[in-house]
């Protein structure tokens, strides 16, 4: 496969919500990353190794989660996270907000909301 010159670089994704600070409390406690900037309107989040690009999170009133599974083309992405202990993770996420997604697809990976209701699964680090 030949490579060809990148003419752009992802640096962040940016997630709808409604509640910017919520969202920035709960993302920034589970990944343990910094939040380099919040309002009601806006907050960015950062890996503090600098290995991942940034994560946003945008207010959109009246914001709709994404439907899980996706059922009428509601859903257009979610989140893979590795974890060394996915059922520990499971279990900090639920603390901090999350919601056990329903139906889970199988046996390697759980899937949770984030408390604006976006999809994102927990997977076993070792299978990356």
């Amino acid at each position: 496969m030949t490579s060809t010159p990148a003419t752009a670089v992802l640096k962040m994704t940016t997630l709808d919500c409604a509640d910017v600070r919520a969202e920035a409390a709960f993302w920034s406690a589970l990944l343990g990353w910094d939040v380099a900037h919040v309002q009601d309107e806006y907050a960015m989040l950062t890996d503090p190794t600098g290995a991942s690009p940034a994560l946003g999170l945008g207010q959109v009133p009246d914001h709709r989660p994404p439907s899980w599974p996706d059922e009428g083309g509601g859903k257009q992405f979610h989140l893979d996270l590795a974890c060394d202990d996915v059922a520990a993770t499971e279990e900090r996420a639920l603390g901090l907000g999350a919601a056990l997604a329903d139906p889970q697809p199988g046996e390697t990976w759980r899937v949770l909301l984030d408390p604006a209701g976006h999809p994102f699964c927990l997977t076993d680090a070792s299978r990356w």
